[in-house]
């Protein structure tokens, strides 16, 4: 069963609760999605650190129930 968007962003607050996100669903399918995520816990950590904080609390649910997802990540610009 695919991952809806709401599900994804529950998941995401749930681990980063500061968290601006923002999803899309790219084909229409319910499993591919893009999702831009802006938290100040990323401050100071790299790209691929932010990414796996976000994959993190997805759950395992990356190649599972969320077949794919775009990710953008950025700390707050203030």
């Amino acid at each position: 069963m695919a991952m809806s968007a709401g599900e994804i962003e529950r998941l995401i607050k749930e681990a980063i609760p500061d968290a601006r996100i923002d999803i899309r669903d790219l084909a229409g399918d319910g499993d591919h999605y893009a999702a831009n995520v802006v938290s100040a816990a990323f401050k100071g950590k790299t790209r691929v650190q932010q990414h796996q904080m976000v994959y993190n609390a997805l759950k395992g649910g990356m190649g599972n129930e969320l077949h794919a997802l775009a990710l953008q990540t950025s700390a707050p610009e203030n």
